[in-house]
């Protein structure tokens, strides 16, 4: 029958003063303790989430007696491994003095979190043990220290974090095959390029027609320009005794010139010439 149950409405929340100078200092020097609270365990033999239904009291705190296994090889460190995990120290041991003189130290304190896995790799997890042993200084009989096992309140937004933290690995470790979106998406870009590449040289073509075109209009401006200058400052005299020029004599040929070949390919060119320039220009041409 445990404590809880002999002592109703009795709940167990003792300082680390009581527990360093009451209850750790009398287990070690075989003192008897009328009621028996705090059992001894080793509780490296079992994993934390086991601790709760092996405690003799607690509610949210479970108490422990353990002694101190060494490790062979190690320095003399503890070993502080489970069946499924370790218990892994974060950062140095805290000193604890007495309320009633802060002078004096009555022990230490160890923090340590449960990892699941084999050390060095591991995942944390909320378990969280307090160890208190003595001082060193003091020569004991029994190397045994006080544990208090508890687990450390996590919130919702830290639980989120993990379990998406937990997906991205299990996405990352498993490589997935391209989606149908990306292989049509892929084709799409091979199309888009093949349709895309006759097309690139057309504005090139038509800007070149269109800066010949400048460029011929801009010559026969000046022709006509210069020609009207000639003619405004240049008067023709015709020979003495005679009013008018004789007719120019061409020789009459049988010539065809739509059936000539260069004139066949140089006639649409023409015409679509005298179509883009202006009015004046396009009379000279027209011969």
């Amino acid at each position: 029958m445990t404590s809880e149950l002999q002592l109703p409405g009795f709940r167990f929340h003792p300082t680390e003063d009581e527990l360093l100078n009451f209850y750790l200092k009398n287990m070690v020097f075989g003192k008897k303790i009328h009621y028996d609270i705090i059992g001894l365990l080793n509780i490296y033999r079992h994993d934390p989430w086991d601790l709760p239904g092996l405690s003799k009291v607690g509610e949210r705190e479970w108490y422990f007696f353990v002694p101190r296994d060494r490790k062979h090889g190690s320095g003399g460190r503890p070993n502080r491994t489970t069946e499924h995990g370790f218990w892994k120290a974060t950062g140095s041991d805290r000193k604890i003095v007495s309320l009633s003189d802060p002078k004096r130290i009555i022990g230490l304190r160890k923090t340590l979190v449960f990892y699941e896995g084999r050390a060095p790799k591991g995942m944390k997890t909320d378990w969280v043990m307090n160890e208190y042993r003595l001082p060193d200084s003091c020569p004991l009989p029994k190397d045994i220290v006080l544990c208090k096992i508890y687990r450390k309140a996590t919130s919702l937004k830290v639980l989120e974090q993990r379990a998406v933290e937990e997906e991205m690995k299990t996405i990352q470790t498993s490589p997935s095959p391209p989606s149908s979106f990306e292989t049509i998406s892929f084709c799409g870009q091979q199309e888009d390029h093949q349709l895309m590449a006759p097309i690139v040289s057309l504005p090139h073509m038509i800007l070149k027609q269109e800066q010949e075109v400048i460029m011929v209009e801009e010559f026969l401006h000046e022709k006509v320009v210069k020609d009207e200058k000639k003619g405004s400052s240049m008067s023709l005299q015709l020979p003495s005794g005679k009013t008018e020029l004789p007719e120019l004599q061409v020789p009459k040929t049988n010539t065809d010139w739509s059936q000539d070949p260069v004139w066949t390919q140089l006639s649409p060119w023409l015409q679509n010439l005298t179509q883009n320039l202006t009015p004046s220009c396009a009379n000279i041409l027209n011969f």
